[in-house]
């Protein structure tokens, strides 16, 4: 009865304003990411503020860190910007494209290749420098059947680090104008992470 609950309630509850963000396409200016004049809320019927007070400007290019206490927000800011949250009076532009990492790693079932590609053609030499700038070419080495190894909830277990790792060369594959990385690095340890930097991963995207 408690999931019937949940499900009633969620499947009741208020669609988000199509317009809650404001996507623009090549945008003239310098501006990537815009918010102004928070609050926003994250329940559909609430008249409370999550989040307020918030102003935010990211120029193109730029490399922002939203850092904060559990619990302070970070995650909620992204879904404000990917248009998932409820605004009570703000503005939020987003300029180009968007590709979005969440905390919590998904993998479909499907080959490793299958999960980074994630429907788009295959670009042999992007696809290459994705695996080498996100530092999974080990791991494939190491696979049975390299990239064409099974992976998900039918496939081989594989570790947190790869995981996110994973989602993350999805993300760079994708060639987006703006990515948004819900602590991405959470599960990958020092070396590895050192090693994706040296790679310059953020140069390629």
């Amino acid at each position: 009865m408690i999931s019937l609950g949940r499900l009633d309630r969620y499947m009741m509850s208020r669609e988000l304003v199509e317009d809650a963000t404001k996507r623009d396409e090549g945008c003239d200016s310098r501006t990537a990411v815009e918010v102004k004049n928070g609050p926003f809320s994250c329940a559909d019927e609430s008249k409370e503020e999550d989040l307020k007070h918030i102003n935010l400007n990211v120029n193109k290019g730029e490399l922002t860190a939203i850092v904060g206490i559990v619990g302070s927000g970070k995650s909620s800011l992204l879904a404000l910007i990917l248009g998932e949250m409820h605004k009570l009076s703000l503005k939020v532009r987003v300029c180009g494209t968007t590709a979005y990492v969440a905390q919590t790693s998904w993998i479909q079932n499907g080959t490793t290749e299958e999960n980074i590609l994630f429907g788009l053609p295959m670009d042999r030499d992007r696809y290459q420098e994705v695996v080498r700038v996100c530092c999974l070419e080990k791991d494939l080495e190491m696979m049975e059947f390299g990239d064409q190894t099974e992976i998900g909830e039918r496939g081989i277990n594989l570790s947190g680090g790869q995981k996110q790792r994973i989602q993350l060369a999805r993300v760079v594959y994708q060639n987006c104008d703006i990515y948004l990385l819900d602590d991405v690095f959470s599960a990958i340890d020092a070396h590895t992470l050192s090693e994706i930097f040296k790679s310059k991963c953020a140069k390629i995207v």
